[in-house]
């Protein structure tokens, strides 16, 4: 009896080793089968060293002094979740209306409307992208399932709306748009190159003055917009962009508005009278202007055929080249423009790139309204070479003005535009507009319109700035042109006896006001803009005001007086 009872424990011990083996081959067998699949119908997992793991999720980008502009960092997003109870009743524990109330003490820059909106549809979507931790405590306080925290790699703009128009932003799904964040999409997400910071010629102080007296200026006149950019006149660095109003691009809800258009290199404009010492140093250049001290007739209306240019004032008999260009002349800057001759006036504007887009990284770029020829050629008819001499009858950006003026005084050579940090080695050769000595000569006249004439208001003590402003009516209906809007300008450069930099200030459709002593032209907005930006930016950019340097205008001073024009 006992032996049996012996044989039939050995029995059952040997079927259950028989089980466990039996299961633990089954295992195997499984994970070979497992491991078989993954090779030959998965592809292999991603292998990443440990340097690549620390990698930013999307590159930084700084100013040209390392000054973080846009970084990516790990933040918690509130994301409404309708389906938080399942597919049956309603998602909130409270009314719609408690929840968007309280979502709205704890973020008072919200939207009541908009938040409601959301919290009644039954649309998953974010109600904020980027929360701080605080926050999420009282939100998650609200007792509230169907508010969640995903917690996502955020884009951040450490200066929040500053310099916006250069950078742009990234939507909710990560790809940049509008500016540099657009431009860069690819070298920021490529883990090659997204661990170096990009670094853009951007001076984030003078950005700041720039928009700051933009801003003010806006404020003073009730301007619908302004426009600004400082270009360094050598490299065609941009130091400073800025197109007002602005938005903050760490809120793509704000972003996707109207606001993100820019207005320096996207918009064109006529702008008036800007454009006359461009006119003047081509006819100087090309020698149809050799005395300075011959003199036009000015005091009527230039009649050609049923058209008639006139001035703003009677400025008397006759002016000489340097008096109109302080007076701000338009009958005498168009009897030298036909002098000059239209093939040569429009070569010289050609080669200053006012025929063509922009020369600028950023995607949104103008294309210039430039006047078409009367023949095969393309020759422009007689008054269209007059017009065009002061500013009329061809639209470009403010970016293009910049340009322009660079050449003007630094030498005669014309560089394209950038909004990279240029080592001194990639400064591109650039093509020559103007000799050398009529560059001498316009920087002579051009601190004598600041000193003189209707750039008074832009001479910064110590810092030698030379301008012209110019205010232009906005064309109207029926080919004509809107005398109630203007856009202001002034465009300058300093300091005019070895130029540094270009400044562009410009005002869309200011108003007349007590700041301006009710005057609307840029002699009285545009350029106290200048005279306040110059003075912020000249000693962080290397330019120490020095009230015993100016350029020489010693041979020019005899030949006109003291006056007001535009």
């Amino acid at each position: 009896m006992l032996a049996n009872v012996r044989q039939r424990s050995l029995v059952e011990a040997k079927v259950r080793a028989l089980v466990v083996a039996g299961f633990i081959l089954f295992i195997g067998f499984a994970a070979l089968a497992r491991i078989a699949q993954l090779g030959l119908f998965e592809g292999s997992p991603e292998r990443r060293s440990l340097a690549e793991a620390l990698l930013p999720p999307r590159g930084e980008i700084t100013d040209r002094n390392g000054v973080p502009l846009a970084r990516a960092f790990p933040a918690y997003a509130l994301w409404y979740n309708p389906k938080a109870f399942g597919e049956n009743g309603s998602p909130l524990v409270k009314s719609p209306e408690e929840v968007a109330k309280a979502l709205l003490a704890i973020f008072p820059d919200a939207d009541y409307n908009d938040l409601l909106k959301r919290l009644k549809s039954d649309k998953p979507s974010y109600l904020r992208q980027r929360v701080m931790p605080e926050d999420a405590n009282r939100i998650f306080a609200l007792g509230e399932p169907a508010l969640e925290f995903p917690r996502e790699n955020q884009r951040y703009y450490p200066q929040g709306s500053l310099g916006a128009h250069v950078l742009g932003y990234v939507d909710t799904e990560g790809h940049g748009h509008v500016g540099m964040e657009q431009v860069l999409e690819k070298q920021l997400l490529d883990p090659a190159q997204r661990g170096k910071p990009v670094a853009l010629s951007i001076d984030m102080r003078a950005q700041g003055a720039l928009e700051d007296e933009l801003g003010r200026g806006m404020l003073e006149t009730e301007a619908k917009g302004a426009a600004g950019v400082i270009l360094d006149v050598d490299t065609g660095e941009v130091v400073a962009l800025a197109s007002l109003p602005s938005f903050n691009p760490n809120r793509s809800d704000q972003a996707l508005n109207n606001l993100v258009f820019n207005k320096v290199t996207n918009q064109v404009y006529e702008l008036g009278s800007t454009f006359k010492p461009l006119s003047i140093a081509a006819a100087i250049d090309a020698g149809v202007v050799t005395d300075l001290s011959v003199r036009y007739p000015s005091d009527k209306p230039l009649a050609i055929g049923g058209f008639h240019i006139r001035d703003s004032h009677n400025f008397g008999a006759s002016l000489n080249v340097p008096e109109a260009l302080i007076h701000s002349s338009n009958i005498v800057t168009a009897q030298v423009a036909d002098k000059l001759g239209g093939p040569a006036l429009k070569k010289t504007m050609a080669a200053l790139g006012m025929n063509e887009r922009p020369y600028i990284e950023l995607p949104a770029r103008g294309f210039p309204l430039w006047p078409r020829g009367t023949n095969k050629a393309g020759d422009w008819a007689r008054i269209t070479t007059m017009t065009v001499s002061y500013g009329h009858g061809i639209a470009v950006t403010p970016l293009h003005l910049a340009a322009a003026y660079a050449a003007m005084v630094n030498g005669g050579i014309w560089r394209p535009a950038t909004l990279f940090k240029r080592d001194p080695s990639q400064i591109p050769e650039g093509r020559r507009v103007y000799k050398a000595s009529t560059s001498a000569r316009m920087r002579q006249l051009l601190r004598m319109i600041v000193v003189d004439g209707t750039g008074k208001s832009a001479n910064a003590s110590g810092y030698r700035v030379g301008g012209k402003t110019g205010s232009a009516e906005k064309p109207g209906g029926k080919g004509g042109y809107n005398r109630t809007s203007l856009v202001a300008t002034f465009a300058a450069a300093f300091p005019m006896d070895k130029p540094r930099y270009v400044v562009i200030a410009m005002l869309d459709e200011p108003k007349g006001t007590a700041a301006t002593s009710y005057q609307r032209t840029a002699a009285w907005n545009a350029a106290p803009i200048v005279g306040r930006v110059v003075p912020r930016i000249g000693p962080f950019l290397g330019v120490v005001p020095d009230d015993t340097r100016d350029i020489d205008i010693s041979d020019l001073s005899p030949l006109v007086g003291n006056g007001e024009g535009e």
